[in-house]
């Protein structure tokens, strides 16, 4: 189990504590963050909010999965959500995240490396190991634009 404890070391860097990649995480990132800072808009550009929201959507997602229930998330609903409109529904939503993302790297602590390989759901989506690395590489990419809108948020204020 040296491989799936590998890869739920790099999914919890990512959320909560690597500074290797990016320099930052998304816990650094959101923990303190006021709801408006979280949902503030710039022209056509997701909240940050948003992009939080959409990674969390993929990680709980695949964490039903490995939980023994269906794939039920749709890339077509990734950015359908309900609008954050108070600091505790965005504290809500950051327990709620954080807590998926705990369960989710213990789920993959707990199989066996030969799991990584086998088909996930179906064919069409490869291997657990590419969608726990998709969800990996995912969220670095849309950590760079929250980084990005929090810095513009901030000195807009």
């Amino acid at each position: 189990m040296e491989n799936t404890y590998q890869i739920a070391t790099r999914l919890n860097e990512v959320i909560f504590n690597g500074t290797w990649v990016a320099n930052t995480n998304y816990k650094d990132q959101l923990k303190d963050l006021d709801w408006k800072i979280a949902t503030m808009s710039f022209t056509s550009c997701n909240t940050i909010a948003v992009l939080a929201q959409h990674i969390h959507y993929y990680i709980h997602g695949v964490k039903n999965v490995f939980e023994g229930g269906a794939l039920e998330i749709r890339d077509a609903y990734s950015f359908d959500f309900p609008p954050i409109e108070s600091q505790q529904q965005w504290d809500a939503f950051l327990t709620r995240f954080w807590k998926d993302t705990e369960d989710l790297a213990y789920l993959i602590t707990q199989t066996p490396d030969k799991k990584l390989d086998e088909v996930f759901v179906d064919e069409k989506y490869g291997t657990y190991a590419r969608n726990i690395n998709g969800i990996i590489e995912h969220s670095y990419y849309h950590l760079g634009q929250i980084v990005l809108l929090k810095k513009m948020a901030i000195s807009k204020q």
